[in-house]
């Protein structure tokens, strides 16, 4: 005589193997959309018509920059950001300058500076930054000309020079 047949199904083995994938998959789908919810969405913009918009002016800005002739040297060690700006014979450099450190993928880690100095040496304090690579962006405070470029800035001293244009 087969016992088998004489148990509950819950007593069998294969109900609850039949079962387990699809639980699997609930849990899953659970933990996912609780990690969707909590995290922060840091490489979406909201406004993404707005700055595709605004891309004109930046490269009108950087256009600028390159008929100023402006190279940057800028080194970030030590809670200390100093940068070494020079352009063509007769440019005026201003009294500060606003720089912005990027990082590609975690916005928590981004900084904005205003670094103060005089004959094209700036210095300001700045956090330490973790290693890789950044985005470094540097203009005066009108905002008439831009610097952009990425960078490793463990690296030493990293080099700024406008696009040249044809890109």
């Amino acid at each position: 005589m087969n016992t088998d047949a004489a148990q509950p199904w819950y007593r069998h083995r294969w109900p609850w193997l039949l079962m387990a994938g699809p639980a699997v998959v609930v849990v899953a789908g659970v933990i996912t959309l609780w990690l969707a919810v909590r995290s922060n969405d840091g490489l979406v913009a909201d406004d993404y018509y707005k700055q595709g918009l605004a891309i004109n002016r930046t490269l009108a800005r950087a256009e600028r920059a390159q008929a100023m002739g402006l190279e940057a040297r800028l080194a970030a060690r030590e809670g200390q950001a100093r940068l070494r700006l020079a352009g063509r014979p007769g440019v005026v450099l201003p009294p500060r300058v606003r720089l912005t450190l990027s990082h590609p993928t975690r916005s928590g880690l981004d900084q904005a500076l205003l670094l103060t100095g005089q004959g094209g040496v700036y210095t300001g304090p700045a956090v330490e930054l973790p290693a890789g690579r950044w985005q470094v962006v540097i203009e005066d405070e009108a905002a008439t000309w831009r610097l952009a470029g990425a960078a490793s800035l463990t690296e030493g001293e990293v080099v700024l020079k406008p696009l040249e244009s044809g890109r």
